[in-house]
Order: C-alpha cells, then structure tokens, then sequence
C-alpha cells in the first residue's frame, strides 16, 4: 500500500455550541491540516497521485474555510465546528473527487502544535 500526503493551513474562528468551557465563546485557530490518500498500486508513472493535484483540491477546500466565522458555513449550521467535524468535512469533500484508484486514508486537522484529531473510515 502506497500512501500520499500533502498539507495545508487556514484561519478561521467558531465558538463551540453547548461546550462548558471557554470554547464556547467566539475564537480562532491557524488550522494546520493532513491529507492522506492512498493506492494499491502506483500508477504508470511511478505516483500515487499527483501532488500538485492534490494540493490543489486541498487548497479549494481550505479556501472555503479560510478567514471566516465556521459557525456560519451551511457545513456547520447543526454540527459544531469541531476539529473533528472540520476533518470528516475535508475527508469527505475531498473524497468526491478522487478516482477509483486512489482512495481516501485519512485527514488530521491540527488546532495548534499540541492538539489534532485524525478521521479515516
């Protein structure tokens, strides 16, 4: 198994809904994210997929989330932004454009240098 990551990072504030804590009020993060993807078998180049393609796809996404108040994106209308909710989103929204040979492995969203939550299926 062959696995390719690339990384990224955004801005962005939300307030955590129903948290007891000082999450609850508004504040921002400078996201760090990870995204995995993953092929049996490289291609006939040699790759398991183009990084500039995948830094391209992962910068469309982040630049949806970039500089903005997360709460407010129809994404995270029920759903808290959480680190966690902010990685299914990326995982998911990336997925729908991969081909069928290469797949989704994982996305790890980073709050700061000491905190991050990773989704895979």
């Amino acid at each position: 198994m062959f696995k390719a990551k690339v990384l990224g990072t955004f801005s962005s504030a939300h307030s955590l809904r129903e948290y007891q804590g000082d999450c609850e009020r508004l504040h921002g993060h400078n996201y760090r994210v990870e995204v995995a993807v993953e092929a049996e078998k490289l291609d006939n180049i040699g790759i398991v997929m183009d990084f500039r393609e995948l830094k391209k796809k992962l910068k469309e996404i982040m630049d949806e989330l970039d500089h903005c108040f997360l709460n407010e994106l129809p994404a995270f209308s029920k759903d808290n932004p959480s680190a966690e909710n902010i990685a299914l989103y990326i995982y998911r929204r990336f997925e729908a454009d991969l081909s069928q040979k290469v797949r989704m492995a994982e996305v790890t969203v980073w709050e700061n240098d000491g905190s991050c939550v990773t989704y895979s299926e």
